[in-house]
């Protein structure tokens, strides 16, 4: 969970400048990290190694970012670590195998798309888990970017049939995960710090990613066509380390809201990359879901709960 909104009212005209291009730079980051994905398929690499190899590259980042934000803190309980273990596996193990493993069968603006439905799967997890109520303003929203997603994942069943079928759910299920990751890490960031926290639990998961390569395949597999590692290292620093940095220095300046809304530029950016380095159709479908999904997103976003 990001931390709390911070007063812009008196910032400085650079530091909100300057959070703008942070906020649209790790969106964008972010984003490219289907791309790489799907570049890196190409290779014949499977979804285990390709995450393992973005993990481990990865993980000193993310291992210095923990100790980092822990200089100077009491060190966690055991119901803590617990707790960061759980979130580790649900938020980034989880949610970025299955996203991996449904690259494989849907383009990347399908992809994105579904995972942009991160907030309404939150509101409805809290509906679900702890009763909260929903408003006919966010059910709205939901049929809106519901019908977004729908739009484009009919058109790309006509041209892939089940294979699409299996890859949005592959994906839709890494949204359901680090939407569990989201509902249930809220108490720990008071605790720890946003910071502390993502540093910890993203090494968790690069552990686990790790330890799933080790189980599932052959030593032998680590051996990749080159580009596969220069596509890693890319992935886990330019679309991994670094929009995580940029995100959280975009919230110090501008607040979580006005980050979270200028992030949507995500999914469009992801579509104009997806056509120019990978060939993917640009279409009147793939448009207008796009608006509808960013339509509903937005009014999630602005909506009281």
């Amino acid at each position: 969970m990001p931390p709390a909104q911070s007063n812009i009212a008196g910032a400085a005209p650079k530091n909100i400048a300057a959070g703008v291009l942070l906020a649209i730079a790790g969106s964008v980051a972010f984003s490219g990290k289907a791309i790489i994905v799907k570049l890196g398929y190409r290779y014949g690499v499977d979804a285990v190694t390709l995450l393992m190899y973005r993990m481990l590259l990865a993980l000193p980042f993310f291992a210095v970012m923990a100790w980092w934000a822990s200089r100077g803190k009491a060190p966690l309980t055991r119901t803590q670590w617990l707790q960061v273990s759980f979130l580790g596996f649900t938020g980034y193990y989880l949610a970025s195998f299955l996203d991996f493993a449904g690259l494989q069968y849907i383009s990347a603006s399908l992809e994105r798309l579904i995972l942009y439905l991160n907030p309404t799967i939150v509101l409805l997890l809290g509906w679900l888990l702890w009763g909260k109520k929903i408003t006919r303003r966010q059910m709205a929203a939901f049929a809106l970017s519901y019908a977004g997603v729908l739009l484009v994942f009919g058109h790309e069943v006509k041209l892939d049939g089940l294979n699409a079928g299996l890859g949005a759910a592959l994906v839709f299920g890494s949204a359901v995960s680090y939407a569990v990751y989201l509902s249930y890490s809220g108490q720990l960031v008071q605790a720890l710090g946003s910071l502390r926290l993502a540093g910890l639990a993203t090494s968790v998961a690069c552990v686990l990613c790790i330890v799933q390569f080790v189980v599932l395949r052959p030593l032998s597999a680590m051996q990749v066509p080159a580009p596969v590692l220069w596509l890693s290292l890319l992935n886990a620093t330019a679309c991994t380390v670094m929009p995580v940095l940029m995100v959280m220095m975009a919230i110090e300046r501008l607040g979580s809201a006005r980050t979270a809304q200028i992030g949507m530029i995500g999914p469009m950016s992801t579509i104009v990359l997806g056509v120019w380095i990978l060939n993917e159709p640009m279409n009147l479908w793939i448009i207008a879901g796009t608006i509808l999904v960013l339509g509903g997103v937005y009014l999630v976003s602005r909506s009281k709960n």
